[in-house]
């Protein structure tokens, strides 16, 4: 097993070729985020004195790659200095490297792209209710929590507690396990806009003049011995603002189906 030390990070990645990775991309996507749509960002103040490690971000999810891409400009960002812009993309010549991303291995597995994204920071996990298009109901591979903890004490994390793209999925009780195992410092980020500028993979741009918002939020409040993972899940997708009561378009939803429902029976 692969240990941190100057050269790699703690799964063998070089750090050189991370930067490198780090660079190239954020320099190919910049003009996606401060060009062709204006990203917005608020909050990174939150970022400023946290520790080196054991910092779990949760989000909300829209596309594969893009809402990952931007969060790597927000925190090679705030690494030199700049809150709550990406006006200056000098930061891409000191990345946070010691960053990584939660992402189902099939998405990392398909095409050159998905590795390359691979090597700048993803930590795989097969998801155990879906795989390949299909329902499947699998065990969790206790390897691959490992990795994830792994990843925490030796950086930053980011996971999508839902674990799609689908807005107002339910959130995955796997990830308040961990935080109440591991004990993380929890921001929340909560996204919005992305899904209209960009494909579902977050490579090509659908709209431009789009304005997507990235909010990052203040440290969680989590009692980790009183807590249940229930109760931490249910505050991690309140945060996220992915509960119902979020949903403004399931209550116009509702109300169009009861209009029908009774021009129907009239």
């Amino acid at each position: 097993m692969a240990k941190k030390n100057i050269f790699t990070d703690s799964f063998g990645n070089i750090y050189v070729l991370k930067r490198f990775i780090i660079f190239i991309l954020g320099l190919v996507s910049y003009r996606r985020f401060n060009g062709f749509n204006k990203l917005k960002i608020s909050g990174t103040e939150h970022l400023v004195d946290l520790p080196k490690t054991n910092v779990l971000f949760v989000s909300n999810h829209q596309t594969y790659f893009a809402d990952v891409a931007a969060m790597y400009h927000a925190f090679c960002a705030v690494n030199n200095g700049y809150l709550n812009t990406i006006k200056n993309p000098v930061y891409l010549l000191n990345p946070k490297v010691d960053f990584y991303y939660v992402a189902a291995e099939e998405t990392m597995n398909k095409g050159i792209l998905a590795r390359i994204f691979k090597i700048a920071g993803a930590v795989t996990v097969k998801r155990t209710w879906r795989a390949e298009g299909q329902n499947v109901n699998r065990m969790v591979d206790m390897s691959e929590v490992e990795n994830i903890m792994k990843a925490l004490d030796n950086g930053w994390v980011i996971t999508f507690p839902q674990g799609t793209t689908s807005a107002f999925a339910q959130g995955r009780k796997g990830t308040a396990k961990l935080v109440k195992n591991q004990r993380p410092i929890v921001i929340p980020i909560k996204i919005n806009g992305f899904r209209r500028a960009f494909d579902k993979k977050g490579l090509k741009i659908k709209v431009t003049g789009v304005k997507p918002t990235m909010e990052f939020k203040a440290p969680l409040d989590i009692d980790y011995d009183k807590e249940s993972p229930a109760e931490i899940l249910n505050k991690i997708m309140h945060a996220i603002e992915q509960t119902p009561e979020h949903n403004v378009l399931h209550d116009y939803d509702e109300e169009l189906k009861a209009q029908k429902n009774k021009s129907e029976n009239e």
